[in-house]
């Protein structure tokens, strides 16, 4: 069994295994390993010259989280669990925990390291730094204190907290890191898994988009790629992907609509199989469109708060944005401007994805209960 020893005269770089299975006479073999020339081989040299940010001593981020105690747990997520941590000087640190075990955790790991210290937008969660050794895969992050949008929109006390006017500014918000995401950074990304879980909420509740382990950059000219792995969440996945392997920006637009119609309904799109209203909510939505009660549709608890003309305005563009044929989906920047727009004059949506669509239920009308599928398909993703 490898017992790691920290050793504080030797620096923070470096790390002792005393490696008993390598040992002669009964007698472990002390190796020294150089964490940093670790990182280097985990991230490929062109890619390290382009992270902007640090690398972190587990010296320090165990002092953080003292030794990732179980009361410093904030959640747990696909890849493994998240920690709060609290600095020497004060700073306030999210610590997302990987599985040294997982193949798809390292690539994953290594893509938000490289994808998201280079973006920097008000409404994305903050990469602060990273940290390898051979035993741990660790991200850094601003600490958001009020954690994911999902444990207040869908929690029957904590959803009265959220009004309308804070409702709609998270929309707007989520709207314009998506943008940024698509239109305005240096790079062109896909993030392929927004969902309420990875919206993740400061202090005064403003909205970062957060999770890019499943991102990806595509080229400008690019409209749409294909993958071998179609790696999502049930109820988010456009139709395209999650039948066809295809995504593409529009991908990413169709999962902000079910976004929006989660957080104006306080229901999720997954919570109808037991339902005689709807299969799911974009039927039930679509539903009361075509019946013209959308505003029934809202949230109990926003009935005193609500403005009607705004909350008209994001039924509509969450229908824009869940209809089936990708070309029809608005792009983020008409998201934004129809958000932010005084005309109630705006385009009328067609039937939404997975009213017709049949393929991805069982049965027994129960969501399938895999959360990841895996389709075998060839890749062609941007550079």
């Amino acid at each position: 069994m490898n017992q790691i020893k920290r050793d504080i005269s030797k620096g923070c770089s470096c790390f002792l295994i005393l490696a008993s299975q390598q040992s002669t006479g009964g007698n472990p073999v002390p190796h020294w390993f150089n964490r940093e020339k670790e990182a280097q081989n985990l991230i490929n040299e062109n890619d390290k010259q382009n992270i902007a940010v640090p690398f972190f001593c587990l010296e320090n981020i165990l002092a953080a989280t003292d030794d990732f105690s179980d009361v410093n747990k904030l959640g747990q997520g696909g890849f493994g669990p998240v920690y709060k941590g609290i600095f020497s000087d004060g700073q306030e640190i999210a610590v997302k925990r990987l599985s040294s075990q997982s193949r798809q955790g390292i690539d994953e790991f290594r893509n938000e390291v490289i994808l998201i210290s280079k973006l920097q937008h008000r409404n994305l969660v903050r990469l602060l730094g990273y940290c390898i050794t051979g035993y741990e895969q660790i991200l850094l992050y601003e600490y958001m204190s009020n954690k994911s949008l999902d444990t207040f929109i869908f929690d029957p006390t904590l959803s009265k907290s959220l009004k309308w006017k804070k409702r709609f500014e998270i929309i707007l918000g989520i709207s314009r890191g998506l943008l940024y995401l698509h239109e305005d950074s240096r790079l062109r990304i896909i993030h392929r898994d927004l969902k309420t879980s990875n919206i993740l909420l400061d202090q005064e509740m403003n909205p970062k988009i957060s999770d890019f382990g499943l991102a990806r950059i595509v080229e400008e000219q690019t409209t749409e790629a294909n993958t071998n792995k179609v790696v999502g969440t049930y109820g988010y996945m456009s139709p395209e992907y999650a039948l066809e392997g295809v995504f593409s920006i529009k991908s990413d637009v169709f999962s902000l609509g079910v976004v929006i119609l989660e957080i104006i309904t306080g229901r999720r799109n997954t919570g109808f199989y037991q339902s005689k209203e709807a299969s799911n909510l974009l039927v039930h939505a679509w539903n009361y469109w075509k019946e013209k009660r959308a505003l029934h549709l809202l949230d109990h608890s926003l009935l005193e708060s609500c403005n009607p003309k705004e909350a008209m305005t994001c039924i509509n563009v969450g229908l824009l944005c869940v209809q089936e044929d990708p070309g029809d989906r608005p792009s983020m920047s008409n998201v934004v401007m129809m958000l932010r727009s005084e005309s109630t004059s705006l385009p009328k949506p067609n039937q939404p994805a997975f009213v017709s669509r049949r393929n991805v239920s069982n049965s027994s009308g129960k969501p399938p209960s895999f959360t990841k599928i895996e389709l075998t398909i060839t890749v062609e993703e941007g550079r």
